[in-house]
């Protein structure tokens, strides 16, 4: 008679446990955040721009310093590695990583880079017809760092 009282003890312990995980588990997958849909990430032109006008960024303020002009670039074999979907200020956004091309045309010669990396935050505005360029800047004040978003229009194509 004793062992069968313990064999009840054990099945009321293990179901106990049981609640007590499908509810924790219901709590955490009720505290997720939400995130946009991958199948809405930019396609490949976007990220195409979004990496030139980073370039013509960079390449616009080396060459006024070194008062030199700012060669051509051609973008190519784009690979997307990594998107992390997310919301940034209630838009979604898409941080994407990965590799492309670079041929850099000068007056009397070109330079081809395989391979370069990319790490660049997407956002599609709320027309859903236009992308942004979103770059973090950190800033300190008061002894104490922030990060603020700057944002850059990503021209649509002229159909």
């Amino acid at each position: 008679m004793a062992k069968l009282t313990v064999s009840k003890q054990t099945n009321i312990f293990l179901w106990l446990k049981i609640c007590c995980l499908t509810i924790t588990l219901f709590l955490l997958s009720s505290c997720t955040h939400p995130t946009p849909a991958k199948e809405l990430a930019p396609e490949v032109e976007i990220v195409q721009k979004a990496i030139a006008l980073t370039w013509q960024q960079t390449e616009q303020s080396l060459a006024q310093q070194l008062n030199a002009s700012v060669p051509e670039i051609e973008i190519s074999k784009i690979r997307v590695q990594k998107t992390k979907p997310l919301f940034i200020d209630r838009l979604p956004t898409y941080h994407l990583e990965g590799k492309y091309n670079l041929k850099l045309k000068f007056p009397h010669r070109q330079v081809k880079q395989v391979n370069n990396s990319f790490d660049i935050y997407l956002q599609r505005q709320e027309e859903a017809n236009t992308w942004r360029l979103l770059k973090r800047e950190q800033k300190s004040q008061n002894n104490r760092a922030e990060s603020t978003w700057s944002s850059y229009l990503l021209t649509p194509s002229s159909s």
